[in-house]
């Protein structure tokens, strides 16, 4: 009898092991059927909650990409920009609160980062909706030295961001002073081809760029971490077990 509750424990303790919630939580942003995927950091727990509260309630689906700067970023989220005819202004649509800033030396602009908007309040606190994908430029040391200088206030940015803003590319202005919280993990695809668009004056794009934002599911969540380390998704079979019942 004792051995039986001892296997029964056992194997209830490895079920609630392998049950686990994943490390990181993913969001799709699509866009006409082509999506990027996002990890969101969990070094900025603020702006990570707020992201996947708004994603869940379904809050972006329908919204709009209203600005558009080549080079730059792709920024979207305005809750005006639903249902907004053509040539209406947008960027000033918010929710009736904003989020901390979340300053984090090892988050950067890098391209594909996700960032948070924000108005110019002394406090750098960011929009509760809007948010940015960085499509950004490739810098040269030179380049990095003079922003340096001129506008990071000598803040010397560290040698191996250098490298991903010298190879990848990125926004080095921006570092603390907008909130990175998120980075696209695949499909940077989609914010090149958006980048692209025509735009009006106002940096709105003359076809609008209907969104839709989803969570991933945690059995997707492994699937997609599986992929990204280009090895097959194999679960053990308690794994297996789970998954049947995963969504």
């Amino acid at each position: 009898m004792k051995k039986t509750v001892l296997f029964l424990s056992l194997s209830l303790l490895s079920l609630f092991t392998f049950a686990a919630k994943p490390e990181y939580t993913y969001a799709r942003i699509s866009v006409n059927g082509t999506a990027c995927i996002v990890r969101l950091y969990n070094e900025t727990p603020k702006h990570r909650d707020n992201f996947i509260k708004l994603a869940k309630e379904g809050f972006y689906n329908g919204t709009l990409f209203h600005r558009i700067i080549k080079d730059f970023m792709i920024q979207g989220g305005d809750p005006d920009s639903k249902n907004a005819p053509q040539g209406t202004l947008l960027g000033e649509g918010d929710l009736d609160y904003k989020i901390p800033a979340e300053f984090n030396d090892s988050l950067f602009h890098k391209k594909g980062a996700l960032a948070a908007a924000r108005d110019n309040n002394p406090d750098k606190s960011s929009s509760a909706a809007q948010f940015y994908l960085v499509q950004g430029k490739k810098y040269s040391p030179k380049e990095l030295d003079r922003l340096e200088q001129l506008k990071l206030e000598g803040r010397k940015i560290p040698p191996y961001q250098r490298n991903v803003y010298e190879t990848i590319g990125g926004t080095p202005f921006l570092d603390h002073n907008y909130t990175v919280f998120g980075e696209t993990v695949k499909g940077l695809s989609l914010i090149d081809s958006i980048a692209a668009l025509p735009t009006d004056s106002n940096d709105r794009p003359l076809q609008n760029v209907t969104m839709e934002v989803s969570i991933l599911t945690p059995l997707a969540t492994r699937k997609l971490e599986a992929e990204l380390k280009g090895v097959p998704y194999k679960p053990n079979i308690f794994r297996r077990f789970l998954d049947l019942f995963a969504k």
